[in-house]
């Protein structure tokens, strides 16, 4: 006999309610009330942790923590964007949970921006309707393109990390954590959508890709 759960388990969301679940997915993230799986790497706040660091410092910290908070609104909705179109089960999953992965990502980002007294970008909206509609858009493609992707996506996320673990300052260890934790996440996923087939996207794809980061870049760190 069938119980509840398995009747659950079986079951599948109709269209609209999906359309439903990801308006509620995307005003949570938009909203700040997103909350984390895993605690944050930088450990709990201390007076001291913030002392060495000079305006000037913090401003640029903060900057570049409001870009990677961008980025990983961005990578939320492209992601839950792919998912939505995903031909097969394996592959939606697979794009939902690094989805999830990256709301920890969005919360360490946005709790080390408050603790450097400053804000989130005011184009959340702009940045997350544009990437869902990215995805969207990937998600036409076959499979294995539709993971390379999200492979590209990773490689340039992970040298876009890199670049800010070298502009950081100094000795404001608590963003270099957080941000080092993000970056082998990002390892993580692109070797998971290889592992799956991705296939390497062909120019001018990745190309007009870089540059619509460094235009999301260059805004995010100011606006």
């Amino acid at each position: 006999m069938e119980t509840q759960r398995d009747y659950v388990i079986r079951r599948r969301y109709s269209p609209f309610e999906r359309v439903v679940g990801e308006v509620a997915a995307a005003l949570t993230v938009l909203s700040g009330t997103a909350q984390a799986n895993r605690p944050n790497p930088a450990g709990p706040m201390t007076e001291e942790a913030d002392a060495g660091l000079r305006d000037f410092d913090r401003r640029h910290a903060a900057g570049l923590m409001r870009v990677n908070h961008v980025g990983e609104i961005c990578a939320q909705a492209l992601y839950r964007g792919q998912a939505f179109m995903a031909k097969r089960e394996p592959t939606r999953n697979l794009l939902l949970e690094a989805a999830s992965e990256e709301v920890d990502h969005l919360v360490w980002c946005e709790d080390r921006l408050k603790e450097l007294d400053s804000r989130t970008s005011y184009l959340k909206p702009f940045w997350y309707a544009g990437s869902f509609a990215m995805g969207l858009a990937a998600s036409a493609a076959s499979e294995r393109y539709n993971l390379g992707f999200m492979a590209e996506t990773e490689r340039q996320v992970e040298a876009h990390l890199d670049q800010h673990l070298e502009e950081l300052p100094v000795n404001d260890e608590r963003s270099r954590k957080i941000v080092e934790q993000m970056r082998d996440d990002e390892v993580e996923h692109r070797k998971t959508a290889q592992r799956h087939g991705a296939a390497r996207l062909m120019d001018p794809i990745p190309s007009l890709m870089k540059l619509t980061s460094r235009v999301m870049t260059s805004t995010a760190y100011w606006v």
